[in-house]
């Protein structure tokens, strides 16, 4: 009677049943553990004793030091050249100009545009640019030292102009319209 107790427990052990019925006792154990361990406090789940809330490792009073500004950015131009918003002002005018052809559109906006934005443009009829005029202020978004957004309000929307600087010097990398 012995040899088939032996026999029936070692084939249950062996068995998937035998073994998931281990790793729950282990895992159990593992729980009660970590639970008498951490002693009476908090019961959210996943905390397992210490004090609720973030984990500080720096001194609250000291300041800010992470990597996100909190100044905003101011674009660096230099001495002598065009303001970003001066450059898209005149790049918005003469993207506005359909009194031209568009080779002559096309060098109106190369001085202001960069090479890839220039060659973007090629084959563009200034006829089917979607706007006649400039009809407010100029808003300056800026996202770092070099690369600014620019809003221009016009009759049938907003321009949109993604200036990047290379060295100081800013030039009009993106065109974006859009309809009111």
């Amino acid at each position: 009677m012995r040899r088939a107790l032996e026999y029936l427990v070692t084939r249950i052990l062996r068995s998937r049943l035998g073994l998931a019925l281990g790793l729950a006792v282990v895992i159990i154990g593992i729980v009660g553990a970590a639970r008498l361990i951490a002693g009476p406090g908090d019961d959210r789940p996943g905390l397992v004793g210490g004090t609720p809330g973030p984990i500080s490792i720096t001194d609250p009073a000291a300041g800010d030091d992470g990597l996100i500004a909190t100044e905003e950015p101011s674009p660096r131009t230099s001495p002598g050249a065009p303001e970003p918003a001066e450059v898209a002002r005149s790049f918005a005018t003469a993207w506005l100009d359909h009194d031209v052809t568009a080779q002559e559109w096309q060098e109106g906006l190369r001085p202001l545009a960069t090479d890839d934005l220039v060659e973007q443009l090629t084959g563009v009829d200034p006829v089917t640019v979607p706007a006649d005029r400039i009809t407010g202020e100029l808003v300056v978004v800026p996202h770092n030292d070099s690369l600014v957004e620019v809003v221009v309000p016009v009759d049938s929307g907003e321009l949109r102009l993604g200036l990047v600087a290379a060295e100081g010097r800013w030039r009009v990398d993106t065109v974006d319209w859009q309809r009111r």
